[in-house]
């Protein structure tokens, strides 16, 4: 799945640890989707969308 978490994460000058503390994952994690290596929960990517305030849809996109 592709991703626009590490453009919006430095858009709001946060560190991958910042964002991981508030959203309430690891940094590693964090690390993960960014580099598109691991999907979000669901739980999650409503937590990252809310804390960038847009939708799921303008952040993930799913591809083959």
């Amino acid at each position: 799945m592709k991703n626009r978490v590490k453009e919006l994460r430095k858009n709001q000058k946060l560190t991958q640890e910042e964002l991981a503390e508030l959203i309430g994952i690891s940094r590693q994690a964090i690390n993960a989707i960014e580099k598109e290596k691991f999907d979000p929960s669901l739980p999650t990517a409503f937590k990252i969308a809310n804390l960038f305030k847009t939708t799921i849809e303008d952040i993930f996109t799913f591809s083959n």
